[in-house]
């Protein structure tokens, strides 16, 4: 039952992080600390081990992963004895992924959108065949890219491609490719980025038409999580909450690349939804600023200023302090495990109940947590009641 996931920033803190748990946990060298799909709900599911994950991938980046794992260890993400222990698998898998030169937002890549588009093709056939892989599942983790303007072109999957032909600087991004490629080329697809992908009317309909499963985007892991969970809270207790403003320090390639406004403004389209839509009229703003020294380990800091009865003015402050990548790595194992289940269960198009590993999420009808957690947990009986009535 192997799945195939092909990472985009495969040599990233994210993914080598992701790899360094799953080589870690199939050997015993380490607890699922942290994966969802490792409680007890999960339990009687038939999902895939993560020892049957195959990756693959591409990167910009040329440092090894056993070299970078090295790195992730100096800065406490992951253990450095674990790194070291686990070297030589890493190096063999570097050996298979891709480095590619990419393109930034403004340029047009060499020869031009529909050249990089197969290039992108073929790597993702290659994986499949290389491995003689039944089902692949594309996961974007690369950085942030600026948002670009949604015109008419990307209605259609013609009118797409038709424009993708002749389009010139900033028409789009190198995610969107990836994307578009990973859809046509019949694999799932996860964006755990806030940039755009699979979100746009022509992909939706590549992946219903081909009836390919896809979620995003933009991975729930640290402020934002605490946000869908305290909100509701202000709701449920009808206290008025009249202004909420938060300030996120981070330091490492992340933190760099979202301290250019472009990015950052894509970033922060995805942090503020959740809050506007659950409280409406309040003030929301969040910030971003990149502090080098902080490394992967964010700091957030979040002002709550709320009404109570009678009109009484009150205040709520947390601080949120956490392991960027830690944090997001097992959610990432956990929807490659999810998707790959929804899949074999011959779901697509967007799935809805994986809303709660997304700050924005595609299809959830809802930023609460709690019920978006109902949602999934709703999906899990689903199944089990359909595998005890095939058991009889």
């Amino acid at each position: 039952m192997s799945a195939g996931v092909y990472f985009i920033g495969a040599r990233g803190n994210v993914a080598t992080t992701a790899i360094v748990g799953a080589l870690a946990i199939s050997e015993g060298r380490a607890p699922a600390t942290g994966m969802v799909t490792d409680g007890p709900e999960f339990k009687s599911l038939p999902l895939c081990g993560v020892q049957d994950i195959v990756f693959g991938g591409c990167d910009v980046s040329s440092v090894p992963l056993d070299e970078k794992a090295v790195q992730l260890g100096e800065a406490r993400i992951l253990p450095t004895q674990l790194a070291l222990d686990l070297k030589d698998r890493l190096a063999a898998l570097d050996k298979q992924l891709h480095t590619v030169k990419g393109f930034q937002f403004g340029a047009v890549p060499e020869g031009g959108y529909l050249a990089e588009l197969t290039r992108i093709e073929e790597r993702l056939a290659r994986f499949r065949s290389d491995h003689n892989l039944d089902r692949v599942i594309v996961v974007n983790l690369c950085s942030t890219e600026p948002h670009f303007a949604e015109t008419a072109d990307f209605d259609t999957p013609d009118g797409l491609m038709n424009a993708l032909a002749k389009a010139g600087g900033g028409f789009t991004t190198g995610t969107l490719l990836g994307a578009l490629a990973a859809l046509r080329q019949g694999c799932a697809y996860v964006n755990f980025t806030p940039s755009q992908a699979s979100e746009l009317p022509a992909l939706r309909k590549i992946a219903r038409n081909s009836r390919i499963p896809h979620a995003g985007k933009d991975g729930k892991t640290g402020e934002t999580l605490l946000k869908t969970v305290l909100a509701p809270m202000f709701l449920a207790r009808n206290l008025k909450v009249l202004s909420w403003v938060g300030n996120n320090f981070l330091g490492n390639n992340d933190g760099a690349v979202l301290d250019a406004p472009a990015s950052k403004d894509s970033k922060l389209r995805q942090k503020d939804a959740a809050l506007r839509e659950m409280l409406g009229g309040a003030f929301v703003k969040t910030d971003i600023q990149y502090v080098p020294s902080l490394g992967d380990w964010k700091t957030a800091w979040d002002l709550i200023h709320f009404q109570g009865f009678l009109g009484t003015p009150m205040t709520m402050t947390f601080t949120w302090q956490g392991c960027d990548s830690a944090l997001a790595a097992p959610l990432v194992l956990d929807l490659v495990r999810l998707v790959d289940l929804a899949w074999r269960r011959e779901e697509s198009g967007m799935l809805a109940q994986l809303a709660p590993f997304f700050k924005n999420p595609l299809d959830g009808h809802t930023h609460d947590f709690h019920q978006q957690m109902a949602g999934l947990y709703a999906w899990l009986d689903t199944i089990r009641a359909e595998h005890a009535r095939e058991r009889k």
